[in-house]
């Protein structure tokens, strides 16, 4: 019985606990957005060197704070170019799967991460959402 009880009142705690924690965490968070615009329209290399394809992305970063958000309008051209720059060096098989974009979503941020820990001191760019992705090639 005493077994029992102390089960149910860990769960319940454990239950509880876990439920005020997304909470917490949403009051804590003060992300802001920002839209690559207009969407990145680039070349990348297709199967052979005679042939090449071309993506259309739209990108949204999620801003670490929103009070960074006027450092990242500052520096939106560096952006801008890192993405393009990323795009057009991505081999076909990479572009057009869905491991593949991942990896290049991963990538992206992490770069731009480092570029903006040159330019302004810290990462400012929390992560890296793509909301449109179409590719021909």
């Amino acid at each position: 019985m005493l077994k029992s009880s102390v089960v149910m009142l860990v769960a319940a705690s454990i239950f509880l606990s876990s439920g005020l924690a997304p909470v917490r965490a949403q009051q804590n968070a003060n992300y802001a957005y920002l839209g690559l615009e207009p969407d990145i329209v680039t070349n990348y290399l297709g199967h052979n060197a005679r042939k090449l394809g071309y993506v259309s992305v739209t990108i949204e970063l999620m801003i670490s704070d929103v009070e960074q958000l006027e450092i990242a309008e500052h520096h939106m051209p560096l952006l801008r170019a890192t993405a393009i720059e990323i795009f057009g060096r991505q081999p076909a098989e990479k572009v057009k799967s869905l491991k593949g974009r991942e990896e290049i979503r991963i990538t992206l941020l992490r770069t731009l991460q480092q570029h903006m820990k040159e330019e302004t001191g810290g990462e400012v760019v929390k992560n890296v959402i793509f909301t449109k992705y179409l590719y021909q090639g």
